[in-house]
């Protein structure tokens, strides 16, 4: 995982940038670039509903300029409804920072982003989701602290008296989509980063 600097910057100067950094308090990670050449990027899959009867169809590039393509078609058939991306698995301590930002380009729709951790519930494996909105064919910076992520075992969304998102073993990230909305779908994400300071506040 890499660690983006800012230079130029004075300790305890907050300024505007794209990211919005304050140079003392934060240190900007990336969890993501897509790029082919980097071995230490996480590699990435397609997983659809076509694992319990669905048939909903989902396919992914990494395309040259460094960007991920996740594009296809949701279909709500057999009891199906959702298409996703996942990386590898990862091993990642984010619990410096306050939340996750993504410059992403989507089709209008409402995704998802979840982490996976260690935790279970009920002693099975869970992820922990937060919505990621797009806007129809612009490019978006969207931020998530981590607050937003709730505990979701099979699409049930856990009360937070259940368990908590802890940051700091991230073990991998899904991008998904499970609106309910049959049709075709098309999600462009440049990178995915850190953001904030978990001291901030």
């Amino acid at each position: 995982m890499k660690k983006i600097r800012i230079p130029g910057t004075s300790p305890g100067i907050c300024f505007s940038l794209s990211l919005a950094l304050c140079a003392s308090a934060e240190e900007v990670k990336s969890i993501a670039e897509f790029s082919r050449n980097d071995s230490k990027e996480p590699r990435w899959r397609i997983v659809d509903d076509g694992v319990m009867g669905g048939l909903s169809k989902g396919e992914m590039e990494i395309r040259d300029d460094g960007s991920l393509h996740f594009s296809g078609k949701l279909s709500l058939e057999n009891n199906g409804g959702f298409s996703s991306v996942r990386s590898g698995n990862l091993k990642l301590d984010l619990s410096a920072a306050e939340g996750i930002v993504l410059r992403v380009k989507g089709d209008g729709r409402t995704y998802e982003v979840h982490f996976s951790t260690p935790a279970r519930w009920q002693g099975k494996g869970i992820t922990f989701a937060a919505m990621l909105p797009t806007a129809k064919g612009q490019w978006r910076e969207v931020r998530i602290p981590f607050s937003a992520f709730k505990g979701d075992y099979r699409g049930k969304r856990l009360k937070d008296g259940d368990i908590r998102f802890n940051p700091a073993n991230v073990q991998g990230i899904t991008l998904e989509l499970v609106d309910k909305k049959a049709g075709v779908f098309e999600l462009e994400v440049d990178w995915i980063r850190t953001y904030g300071s978990s001291k901030s506040g």
